[in-house]
């Protein structure tokens, strides 16, 4: 069996996404042997200043499917110099990549980055636009430290940028000094061009009114089984700059100290890495850099979870989405978060090595897998497993919409829908569907929508084994 599905993630969906329960403070992170390491490592903040700095020879790990070439050293721009990091972000139909993103990782001993705030950076672009994510702290190793803002607006002049550090007590050891990802949305698939100088980490003494935040600042109650695996939702701090702008920062666990209020119900280490371990309650609440977090976690464990069947059909026949039984092709997101009117949200899980979509607050989400589509010429069916968690509402009225591209990939040209209601499912059971497909063209199948129309009351429900097959 394969113990994970294979999840491609794209330049606006790095994050992300992340789902399910809690955690709690693991103790002390270094000994006395540890702080005489630490204190030794080089504590230079500068990155990048007409050139790189520090960082070794072999540094910049471009993220899958962006275009390597991306980045250059430009000697015609900077910021009252002579040189400047250019990023030219691609147009969407290039083949050498669709957009724009990569690590700047030091090749060699991480920097002790304690004595800093924040990072900084001058920036400008060729003309009007938002960049997807900048951050720092990715490594592709543990991402443990992991930071980012999301959305940033770059306009035609030099303008400086202030990524505050969460708890800069945590980066004694950092080798994963800056990130980005910036496509093509907001310019109709038309590349751009941006510049960054002056790129570093600084004490600048003016930030403050640290405000972290689990789950929106909201108190969730959730249930789940016994044995189940997952991550707490991806936390968040906010801060005032001094200048009375806010900027508000995706942390990761690794910053926030995690308690649960009965360890005997779920076990959590400082990765925001959970386990629920006997029927119970736990309440889960952190802190960041000794400030509460507002929100917190109520977990409900409930007893052994009932598995979907599992699935025995010829993996030579199978074209799979999402199965920890046959090898699965990549997909861009199994849930998009389409703004700004999608509710639903992802409490992903697993069980003993099987992995488990699972949907809360819904009412409509889509599984895309566009880079690249599938061919289901020769599949006469698609298959998955349903599961609804509780009773079964009344006026379920559930729309399931199979769509295929044309040849550029993007553009509909064919779509299948599929309607289920409160007869095809029974209370505590995992449903079986196997659906026809129809369309005309299956050659190009990019996007499955799952929709709750008509007023249904259905708020939470899971799935598994989603593959296309022939008979």
């Amino acid at each position: 069996m394969k113990t994970m599905k294979n999840i491609k993630f794209l330049y606006s969906k790095i994050t992300p996404l992340f789902v399910l329960i809690l955690i709690i403070n693991s103790g002390c992170e270094r000994d006395l042997s540890d702080e005489v390491e630490f204190a030794a490592l080089d504590k230079t903040g500068e990155i990048f200043s007409d050139s790189p700095i520090g960082l070794g020879s072999d540094f910049y790990f471009p993220f899958l499917g962006s275009k390597a070439t991306a980045w250059t050293v430009d000697e015609t721009q900077g910021y009252k110099s002579k040189a400047s990091m250019r990023f030219d972000v691609p147009n969407a139909n290039d083949p050498e990549g669709n957009y724009a993103g990569a690590i700047f990782r030091v090749d060699g001993a991480g920097r002790n980055l304690t004595e800093y705030d924040a990072l900084t950076f001058w920036a400008k672009a060729s003309q009007g636009v938002t960049i997807g994510e900048i951050g720092f702290g990715q490594d592709f190793l543990e991402n443990k430290h992991q930071v980012k803002v999301s959305n940033v607006s770059l306009s035609t002049n030099w303008v400086k940028y202030i990524i505050p550090i969460p708890d800069a007590s945590k980066l004694f050891d950092e080798r994963g000094m800056f990130w980005y990802s910036a496509g093509t949305q907001e310019t109709a698939g038309n590349g751009y061009t941006f510049w960054i100088d002056e790129l570093k980490f600084e004490k600048l003494g003016t930030i403050g009114q640290s405000r972290p935040m689990i789950y929106g600042g909201e108190d969730v109650d959730f249930q789940t089984f016994v044995g189940t695996d997952g991550l707490v939702d991806l936390p968040t701090v906010s801060f005032n700059l001094g200048s009375g702008q806010n900027v508000t920062v995706n942390a990761a666990h690794s910053y926030f100290d995690w308690t649960s209020s009965d360890l005997s119900v779920v076990i959590i280490d400082e990765t925001g890495y959970s386990q629920s371990i006997n029927p119970g309650e736990a309440k889960v609440t952190a802190s960041s850099a000794g400030v509460q977090a507002e929100g917190s976690l109520t977990v409900n464990v409930l007893g052994q979870f009932n598995f979907a069947p599992t699935p025995t059909r010829d993996p030579s026949n199978v074209i799979s989405l999402f199965s920890d039984v046959y090898d699965n092709v990549p997909v861009d997101f199994f849930n998009g978060y389409w703004e700004p009117f999608q509710t639903t949200g992802s409490e992903d899980f697993e069980i003993n090595g099987d992995n488990i979509l699972n949907y809360t607050n819904f009412n409509f989400v889509g599984t895309q897998f566009q880079n690249p589509t599938v061919d289901a010429t020769e599949k006469s069916n698609l298959h998955m497993n349903m599961f609804i968690p509780g009773d079964i509402p009344s006026n379920l009225d559930f729309l399931i919409s199979i769509v295929s591209f044309g040849d550029d990939g993007v553009t509909e040209s064919d779509r299948q829908q599929v309607f289920l209601n409160t007869s095809d499912f029974v209370a505590n059971t995992w449903s079986t569907f196997e659906i026809p497909i129809s369309m005309a063209d299956r050659s190009k199948i990019g996007l499955i929508i799952y929709e709750n129309i008509n007023g249904s009351s259905l708020t939470n429900f899971y799935l598994d084994n989603i593959y296309f097959y022939s008979e």
